[in-house]
């Protein structure tokens, strides 16, 4: 089961939070997830362990939660994880719920990775979410200092050792 921990904007527009203590069954854990008020508007997610960061479009919000799966396994595959990882994330995914947030520390990247992404599409505007993922994913931050420094290279060694 998929965790996705959301802000109050992102609630608002998909619906309340329904879930009663239950964790995460992926092997990456939950996903924070905001909304960008782009023109299309986006949403950013932002796993909690690695805290890569996915884009996606948020419209249909209705239906965000059913296409979550699909954009956070083209991410994985655009950061070259094994196919057995993607799928079986996948399979964990079919199922999800939503909460609030709880982690300050996820919600402060959240807000860097928004404005930068806001930045880096203004510098770009052609670029593709995916591409504006994979960027995003490079960037230093503070609570990795101590491990692997960026996303990108935090999920590479969560894949390393789950292997």
């Amino acid at each position: 089961m998929l965790i996705v921990r959301a802000t109050k904007k992102l609630l608002a527009r998909i619906g309340t939070a329904d879930l009663a203590g239950e964790e995460s069954t992926t092997l990456l854990g939950q996903w924070y997830a905001t909304v960008l008020p782009w023109r299309p508007q986006a949403a950013l997610l932002v796993n909690e362990p690695t805290l890569l960061p996915v884009l996606m479009p948020l419209a249909p919000a209705a239906t965000l939660l059913d296409r979550i799966s699909d954009h956070i396994a083209t991410a994985l595959a655009a950061h070259q994880a094994p196919h057995t990882v993607i799928e079986n994330e996948r399979r964990h995914m079919n199922e999800h719920r939503v909460a609030s947030t709880v982690n300050r520390s996820v919600v402060g990247i959240m807000n860097e990775f928004s404005y930068l992404a806001t930045v880096y599409r203004r510098d770009d505007p052609g670029q593709s979410l995916l591409d504006l993922s994979l960027r995003l994913a490079t960037t230093p931050c503070s609570p990795l200092y101590s491990k692997s420094i960026s996303p990108d290279r935090e999920l590479a060694a969560l894949l390393t050792s789950a292997a």
